[in-house]
């Protein structure tokens, strides 16, 4: 039997790949309706209706692409409703998560406040949010309990001090993080205030720059301790001495957490502080015109400079945007230790500054006026917030540091914590947040209690505090993926196979000598009820096997996987 005869082959046809709506390739239709929203109107345009419509008519009148878009382009969430368990987040309608209440964040560039400014921040905090006020691990303060009546008011309070919420939130670029103790600090490279200002007047409300594909978050320190988390910011300048140039900063792009972390990359560049802005807007136009807008989970920067690299990412940068070459420069030498500025260090001009710790960014509006009048009480001017949610007190006497600190104590803010209070963080959690899906604040304060108490015998025994972040869902806004104790909120089994509030465990991540995002033990949750004993089982089984100056992080990678269960 003869074989028939093959056909010929016929060319594959070539698939039309899809646009990820880039501008800069003509994409430029809405590919869903966040894009949608954004061109139908711009978000900045949200607060004439506030301030002329909304605040007169209340919560009901508002528009809900206002209402769950542009308002955020104000510093404006809507608050979870209470008494939504966590096991139904995700599964009802956004409507039904709603409290008529908002959260308010106000955005702090560089974390630098008067006194002034944080006394008017716990005089709103007091008259218009019961008394709530929490610092973020982005330097900002958030307000709570905040009704859209009351905004025109809140606003003409805040602006009035200098104060504001303009892009605090929404698809655009928010905060700049800066280091603390920028000006002041003994070891600092070069100060950066300079262009964190320039940055905040040219470019915040800047409408070009207001319809990004998503958030942008920026950090620009000159202090060698990377004090702004430079790893995981969509940019990051760091300070660095150039050999031939002098002090300047180091360019990273691409860095971020949630469900798919990446560490920044250098670009390789030195930039001197005068182009910092101008480079810095820069790339804010190249996320702007390249980002990916069709996919939301893909809408961040990370993603374009991981197809692109770093080498074509800085030749579009030169070429198209800043239209010159910049200047290859040298690596920053990653910092080891400590880096929140907790406790009292000298100032350059012989003053002291304080920083002292919070019980996971929970403190109030109370807090906030009593800390300004310490100071004010001394002689300081000036405060900082922190990228581990703390405060700082700047310009202190040398003869004032203990009655200072003895003042800050007894409002809870202390600048010896043990390790276990100053290593912990947590988000907002269940208690105010609609991506909740367990409770996070107070149970990192209780935690803190916890660890203290059942570890008093060792607490001697830790020359760095075991860092242990607490995140209410997979989003990651505690920094749970670079704790050396990552605990992410889910719904767990317990003993007796019902779904309670719990975590999943992520452990030995870390940021600068331990860049890394840890190892995940398969298939480990704890309920929240057990996070006390796993973290006392596990700080000790560290203790008992750590080599001479070993770190959690580093023995995490080598321990068997029983001791860390």
């Amino acid at each position: 039997m003869v074989p028939p005869a093959e056909s010929p082959a016929r060319p594959a046809r070539k698939r039309k790949s899809r646009g990820e709506g880039q501008w800069a390739l003509g994409h430029r239709e809405p590919l869903n309706g966040n894009e949608q929203s954004k061109k139908d109107d711009n978000p900045l345009n949200v607060r004439q209706r506030i301030e002329n419509i909304y605040a007169h008519r209340g919560f009901e009148s508002i528009d809900q692409a206002d209402l769950r878009g542009r308002f955020k382009w104000w510093g404006l969430y809507t608050q979870r409703a209470e008494g939504i368990p966590g096991a139904r987040t995700g599964t009802i309608e956004p409507e039904d998560l709603d409290a008529p209440y908002f959260m308010l964040r106000v955005r702090i560039d560089g974390g630098a406040l008067t006194t002034e400014q944080l006394r008017v921040l716990g005089e709103v905090s007091q008259t218009y949010a019961r008394d709530t006020a929490d610092i973020t691990d982005r330097q900002n303060v958030q307000l709570h309990w905040i009704r859209v009546e009351d905004m025109p008011t809140i606003w003409e309070k805040l602006e009035g001090a200098g104060l504001s919420t303009t892009e605090a939130c929404g698809d655009c670029p928010r905060v700049v993080l800066g280091s603390p103790v920028a000006g002041i600090a003994e070891d600092e490279i070069i100060d950066a205030t300079p262009a964190i200002d320039e940055i905040s007047e040219k470019f915040i409300g800047d409408r070009s720059l207001s319809n990004l594909p998503r958030k942008f978050k920026s950090a620009i320190s000159g202090s060698p301790r990377w004090d702004t988390v430079p790893e995981i910011n969509d940019i990051s300048l760091v300070g660095v001495e150039h050999p031939e140039h002098g002090p300047g900063f180091d360019l990273w792009v691409g860095g971020g957490l949630s469900t798919n972390p990446k560490l920044a990359v250098r670009l390789g560049t030195w930039v001197p502080l005068d182009e910092v802005a101008e480079v810095w807007h820069g790339v804010v136009q190249i996320f702007r015109d390249y980002g990916y807008r069709r996919l939301r989970h893909r809408a961040r920067i990370k993603f374009l400079i991981a197809d692109w690299g770093a080498e074509k990412f800085r030749q579009v940068l030169e070429d198209e945007y800043l239209g010159r070459k910049l200047i290859d420069g040298p690596a920053p030498e990653a910092p080891a230790g400590q880096r929140d500025h907790v406790g009292v260090h000298k100032q350059v001009d012989g003053n002291y500054y304080v920083g002292v710790k919070s019980p996971a960014g929970r403190v109030s509006g109370s807090t906030l006026m009593e800390v300004a009048k310490a100071a004010e009480r001394i002689g300081s001017k000036r405060v900082r917030t922190t990228v581990e949610q703390n405060l700082l007190v700047l310009d202190v006497p040398e003869h004032e540091v203990d009655g200072l600190t003895t003042e800050l104590n007894d409002l809870g803010l202390q600048s010896d914590p043990s390790p276990w209070r100053r290593g912990v963080m947590a988000c907002t959690g269940i208690e105010f947040c609609k991506l909740a899906i367990v409770e996070t604040k107070q149970r990192s304060i209780d935690l803190i209690a916890d660890l203290e108490q059942r570890l008093a015998d060792i607490q001697g025994d830790i020359d760095n505090a075991v860092t242990v972040n607490l995140n209410g869902c997979p989003n990651a806004c505690a920094r749970t993926q670079v704790a050396d104790i990552g605990l992410k909120g889910q719904m767990v089994p317990d003993g007796n196979g019902n779904q309670v509030p719990g975590f999943q465990v992520h452990l030995g991540g870390g940021l600068a000598i331990d860049a890394g995002f840890g190892r995940k033990i398969r298939g480990h949750k704890v309920t929240s009820e057990e996070v006390g004993d796993y973290v006392e089982r596990l700080v000790r089984n560290y203790l008992d096997q750590r080599e001479d100056g070993e770190r959690f992080a580093q023995w995490v990678l080598r321990a068997e996987e029983d001791d860390l269960k």
